[in-house]
C-alpha cells in the first residue's frame, strides 16, 4: 500500500491541513498528521486507537474502538504512520459526520 496511497485515501476522506500542527511534510510536499495527531483526532471522534506491531508479519496493525469498547474498524499498514494515517481516512469515511 504506502504512505503515499494512506495520504491519497486521507485527502479523498476531504481532510485539510488548515491546523498543521503534529503534521509532517511528505516528500512531495503534501502535508499529513503525525502518529500523535492521528490519536488525537480519533479521540475527538469518540474513538480510542490502538497500534501494534505484528512481528509475524513484519506490519503495523491500527485498530479503533468506540467508547464501548466494541470494534469499529481496523487496518494494516507497513509503518507505524502509514498505518495511523491509512486508519484516520478509513475512520472519516465511516462516520456519519465529517470530522475535522
Amino acid at each position: 500500500m504506502g504512505l503515499d496511497f494512506a495520504i491519497d485515501e486521507l485527502y479523498a476522506s476531504g481532510w485539510q491541513a488548515l491546523d498543521s500542527a503534529g503534521c509532517k511534510h511528505h516528500a512531495d510536499g503534501r502535508v499529513y498528521p503525525e502518529v500523535t495527531r492521528v490519536r488525537d483526532e480519533f479521540g475527538r471522534a469518540g474513538y480510542d486507537l490502538a497500534i501494534r506491531h505484528i512481528q509475524l508479519f513484519d506490519c503495523f496493525r491500527a485498530e479503533w474502538r468506540d467508547q464501548g469498547g466494541a470494534a469499529a474498524g481496523a487496518v494494516v499498514g507497513r509503518t507505524e504512520p502509514e498505518a495511523a494515517v491509512y486508519a484516520l481516512s478509513q475512520m472519516r469515511r465511516r462516520s456519519p459526520a465529517p470530522v475535522a
